[in-house]
């Protein structure tokens, strides 16, 4: 037996992720968010104030690389990870903001399923709903940049609601907590109580 395997694991298992890792992971998953946000935002500014045709506005890396904008595996990758994100980082919340992040998450697992329609059609060149370019099951009433803003806010705002709650637990989501978000505010506390 090689050493190696006779040592504990200390890889990013989930138990890690949401224990000793688990502020990192957050702080990794989140700027990956607030990433994709400002391409949204600037995409929407192109639109909206510049006055640009929705084909030519591409956000950042969709100048750089126009052909991103326009590939369904780039949109549906990130819903890929967005969904395995808040799954895999669920198990570190506890109390009021587990809710809320479980919240995000199933509002994320259906914009999922809707680019997971919309990489089917660009595959198979089978539009749905009698459209000439993948369309969503929402897109047949909302336009795809509004609807994909909305999608965006509606799994944000329940996120940063949990990530609140959870750098500022109560009392009783303290105790239940286990991961290094807020190893020091339990130290304070537990120094603070007295001892029988």
């Amino acid at each position: 037996m090689s050493a190696l395997s006779a040592t504990p694991s200390r890889g990013l298992s989930v138990s890690a992720i949401n224990g000793r890792f688990h502020r990192v992971s957050l702080n990794v998953f989140m700027l990956i968010v607030v990433a994709h946000w400002a391409e949204h935002l600037v995409q929407a500014y192109q639109i909206w104030v510049l006055g640009r045709p929705r084909p030519a506005a591409r956000g950042v890396l969709g100048q750089l690389f126009p052909w991103l904008v326009s590939s369904e595996w780039l949109h549906y990758g990130y819903a890929l990870v967005m969904l395995a994100g808040l799954f895999l980082l669920r198990p570190g919340f506890v109390g009021r903001a587990r809710a809320w992040w479980t919240v995000a998450l199933v509002i994320q697992f259906w914009h999922h399923i809707e680019h997971l329609l919309l990489l089917i059609q660009a595959q198979t060149g089978t539009y749905f709903f009698g459209a000439n370019v993948p369309t969503s099951v929402a897109q047949v009433i909302f336009p795809r940049v509004e609807l994909h803003l909305f999608y965006n806010s509606i799994v944000f705002i329940p996120m940063v609601i949990a990530v609140y709650l959870h750098l500022r637990p109560n009392g009783r989501d303290l105790q239940a907590t286990s991961c290094s978000c807020v190893h020091g505010e339990r130290v304070e506390l537990e120094s603070a109580t007295p001892t029988a």
